[in-house]
């Protein structure tokens, strides 16, 4: 049950028109790190929470987020204004208005679709879809995601931050930045008060494989750090020491029935390919210069290497 409050929860100031700056703005409206992906995320993992204190919390900062879609909503609304009531009015010169909704971003969308209000997309016209919200119903698992998820939202606000002069909307921008701060402490603070909050799930890793370190990415560059040469793990130069990191031969294989092995047979034979064929092909029928060799030893030549 909800009760709207005409109020926002931060007041917006606006200098000036600016459809630009608007649709570049929508990134935190219907973008994959804005505000309304955060408050469906922690909308349906707070309804599927059984735990008391979580469930608060989660709905507590999903119902704030909403406040944050009205704010950033808000800060786009009246940045299109003035666009829009001379669109509306048809009162400004065709080439001046046609260089204001077409300076950037994707504002000519937002004015002549939208008519100006924030739309449900990203800011390049991508609209919201579900696939932001990345739920999994395990609470460690998803406490660590929301984490993430506030600290990309930061990192989003602190670069519109930088491409506004604005210092009203710098303001709102700098609450809507330091509450992700706020909020990515109180999962941290959700997550450690889970005892055994790692690895996430019930299931146990396996000893042989939880430990080890595999240096798959060898040459000039290769580094020691915390992260490979820690006690806690044991670092592998020599692949053929873990590969395969079982007891069998790195094969693959199925039992299949003997329906099956005899249909699997058959196609293996009418697909095979004949290593000692070496016939003429539409690539050497249509070559020209620059082909390179082609069937018969001919070269037609390739670019020069200056």
């Amino acid at each position: 049950m909800f009760i709207h409050n005409k109020r926002l929860q931060y007041t917006v100031r606006v200098g000036e028109t600016n459809p630009v700056l608007a649709s570049l703005l929508l990134e935190q409206f219907g973008g994959p790190d804005g505000e309304l992906a955060a408050a469906m995320r922690y909308f349906t993992q707070g309804l599927g929470e059984d735990d008391p204190g979580r469930k608060d919390l989660l709905l507590d900062i999903a119902t704030e987020e909403l406040s944050h879609l009205e704010v950033i909503g808000s800060i786009v609304a009246m940045l299109n204004k003035g666009a829009k009531a001379q669109l509306a009015e048809g009162s400004m010169e065709e080439a001046e208005f046609y260089r204001s909704l077409t300076a950037g971003g994707d504002s000519h969308t937002q004015a002549i679709l939208f008519g100006g209000g924030p739309a449900l997309t990203n800011s390049s016209g991508v609209p919201w879809t579900a696939a932001y919200v990345d739920t999994r119903g395990e609470p460690t698992c998803d406490l660590r995601s929301n984490i993430a998820a506030e600290s990309r939202a930061k990192i989003i606000y602190e670069r519109l931050i930088n491409i506004t002069d604005d210092p009203g909307i710098k303001d709102a921008l700098g609450f809507l930045m330091t509450r992700e701060i706020a909020h990515q402490k109180s999962f941290e603070k959700a997550l450690y008060a889970i005892t055994d909050n790692f690895p996430s799930g019930k299931l146990q890793g396996v000893g042989r494989y939880a430990d080890i370190y595999v240096n798959t990415s060898q040459g000039e560059g290769d580094m020691t750090g915390p992260w490979n040469a820690s006690p806690m793990f044991e670092k592998i130069n020599d692949l053929e020491e873990v590969m395969p990191a079982d007891d069998g031969d790195g094969t693959a294989t199925v039992k299949l029935t003997r329906a099956e092995t005899a249909a699997a047979k058959r196609a293996a034979e009418r697909t095979a390919s004949d290593p000692e064929s070496d016939v003429e092909t539409g690539a050497d029928l249509g070559a020209g210069p620059g082909a390179g060799k082609i069937s018969g030893g001919e070269d037609m030549g390739t670019a020069k290497v200056s």
